[in-house]
């Protein structure tokens, strides 16, 4: 059976049309009734004009399930993923379209691990909710909703994992493009913890993104890096709807692609690691492969989509994985994409370097594997069968080829 509402992130569509409180609420009941007879449930939601009233649909639906819930309120996903397994929760539930634009919305569902639930449960899922076989609470009472801030034990994280003195004693400058949505609130408190001057662009909520819209696309920044050249900023960074992901800038005011920025962490944070493995989706670009091979290190290609990153850094033990759309994997916080753990890794990566021009500029260009293939290696037809297969949810020649294409 292929999955007819979850895609490679969740759910999404426009509200209105698919995304209604109607469908929002039967698909937390299906959610609540394939996963929790009991237990607890993390909640949280972006800056979206839809995403309160779709919250309270989702709410309700475990509520009158017997499940409690812990509201964090309006927040970036990385810190819902985090709160699921830092409070030992059974699940999470982030209201969230990501970079999509304002007519939509969505929900993303969080295993107890912190990482997104996988495709078999995801087929599940839909099936309770297409035969209608929801579960019924024996406990008729309606459990209490807890409202929880947790951006102080998240920071303290984040925070324990950079060389917080060091960067302290550069006396950074940052500029941050929070994109109206919900990294505007975390991640200019976060730098500024480290010392960090910041100056905001597009870090007033508002559920219609005026400012340059949520999907953080380089061409899409000319302020963020106008600014950062006239401020003589260190770096700037930008985040996508739900901060899971981060595009960053230089001194000079140019700002990069995600495949430069997953590079250059690949580069300076596994040369100091003893496990020099690389996770990435075949997207990304064969950089990648260039930085691995002169660290001694390798790359383990994965279909596209953070969740199989996410998964085979798991299975595997691997500390980095990334994207060539921004999102950095960083095991050590957590095995997700987090875009505030990437921006205090820029800023920790930029206190350590002794060079004076920009260490993104100097990291050579390459084309992504995905559109650059050549066809008469078998590695790469390995690959784009391997993509295929993984679109079409066959996971027993999935799992056959990841052994294939493992570099």
């Amino acid at each position: 059976m292929r999955r007819k509402y979850f895609g490679t992130n969740g759910i999404r569509g426009i509200v209105g049309e698919l995304i209604t409180p109607d469908f929002v609420s039967k698909m937390s009941s299906a959610i609540a009734s394939y996963m929790l007879e009991k237990g607890t449930i993390v909640i949280g939601s972006d800056s979206r004009l839809s995403s309160p009233s779709l919250k309270e649909s989702v709410v309700s639906s475990f509520s009158a399930q017997n499940i409690e819930i812990i509201d964090l309120g309006i927040v970036p996903t990385p810190l819902v993923q985090f709160a699921v397994p830092y409070l030992q929760a059974d699940m999470g539930i982030v209201v969230t379209a990501s970079h999509n634009p304002p007519e939509f919305n969505g929900i993303k569902v969080i295993d107890s691990d912190g990482i997104e639930i996988d495709i078999v449960k995801q087929k599940e899922i839909e099936n309770v909710f297409e035969t209608e076989t929801f579960q019924i609470a024996k406990d008729e009472k309606n459990k209490a909703t807890t409202k929880m801030n947790l951006l102080p034990e998240y920071t303290e994280q984040i925070l324990g994992l950079v060389n917080t003195d060091l960067i302290k004693k550069k006396r950074l400058t940052a500029v941050v493009d929070g994109g109206n949505a919900v990294g505007s609130l975390v991640t200019p408190y976060i730098l500024g913890q480290l010392g960090i001057k910041v100056i905001s662009v597009n870090c007033q909520l508002d559920g219609k993104f005026p400012g340059r819209g949520v999907e953080p696309d380089p061409r899409k920044l000319k302020t963020m890096g106008y600014v950062a050249n006239q401020v003589k900023a260190d770096f700037s960074v930008a985040h996508d709807g739900d901060a899971d992901r981060a595009i960053f800038g230089d001194e000079k005011g140019k700002v990069y692609f995600g495949d430069k920025s997953i590079a250059l962490f690949e580069k300076w944070i596994l040369r100091n690691s003893d496990n020099k493995q690389f996770v990435t989706p075949i997207s990304s670009s064969s950089a990648v492969v260039d930085i691995a091979e002169e660290l001694g290190g390798t790359v383990t290609w994965t279909p596209v989509g953070c969740i199989y990153v996410s998964r085979k850094m798991t299975a595997d033990k691997c500390i980095l994985g990334g994207e060539e759309n921004g999102g950095l994997f960083y095991a050590p916080h957590q095995s997700v994409r987090d875009g505030m753990m990437a921006s205090a890794l820029m800023a920790n990566i930029l206190s350590e370097s002794q060079e004076s021009e920009s260490i993104m500029e100097a990291l050579p260009e390459k084309l992504s594997f995905l559109y650059g293939f050549n066809l008469n290696t078998t590695k790469n037809h390995y690959q784009i069968v391997y993509l295929y297969v993984s679109e079409h949810q066959n996971l027993e020649l999935v799992e056959e080829f990841q052994q294939l294409i493992t570099y």
